[in-house]
């Protein structure tokens, strides 16, 4: 059974369109105007092995703060309305994701129950680039629009690190790799509800 979901988002603030195949191979085609975020969701897709299509746009005359926050809010629902009742799939996984002076960890739990962890030690500073420099102080508000929509416990926590630049691009790697574990079919499952409670939602 395909683990595919199609979710559009347009408000007065954004306009975005993102295709998510969790059974994927890492493949990504992102047009996205912040290019910092393009590169943070094709290492998503490529660690994750996730099949990841996003179009996005948002009011970027104002910040940058919406189109981030609702790309993470329509990642998160695509998360959801893929992996449906969640039956037979492993549910929680972690990751510990070296990147050359940072040490990054993910753990995640597909519990229905949504919570976020945020522990990043980011100075808030933009990173400069051509074009659009990125806000890193929008990353925490990415992830919590994602977990309070996929329905999951999420804990992202830097152990150590100097850049900004790799400690978010560990964070969206060791999340990756978290997330695929999760959502892996366990082969002892059978079919089944990874939840004494027969549910998650």
């Amino acid at each position: 059974m395909e683990r595919i979901a199609e979710i559009s988002r347009k408000t007065g603030e954004t306009d975005i369109q993102l295709r998510l195949n969790i059974d994927g191979t890492g493949l990504a085609r992102i047009d996205c105007p912040v290019g910092f975020l393009t590169h943070m969701f094709t290492t998503f897709a490529k660690h994750g092995l996730f099949d990841l299509e996003l179009s996005a746009r948002g009011d970027l005359e104002v910040d940058q703060h919406h189109l981030v926050e609702d790309v993470g809010i329509v990642l998160g629902q695509a998360f959801a309305k893929a992996l449906g009742d969640k039956r037979g799939i492993v549910r929680v996984g972690s990751c510990l994701f070296p990147m050359d002076e940072t040490l990054a960890r993910a753990a995640v739990d597909l519990s229905g129950r949504p919570f976020l962890v945020f522990e990043a030690s980011l100075s808030g500073l933009p990173l400069v680039s051509t074009g659009a420099s990125f806000q890193t102080d929008t990353v925490e508000d990415f992830w919590l629009g994602f977990a309070s929509n996929a329905g999951c416990a999420l804990h992202l926590d830097i152990l150590r690190g100097r850049s900004d630049h790799h400690k978010i691009e560990a964070l969206f790697k060791a999340a990756a790799r978290a997330l695929r574990e999760a959502c892996e079919v366990d082969s002892r499952a059978a079919g089944q509800i990874p939840s004494t409670k027969g549910v998650l939602a």
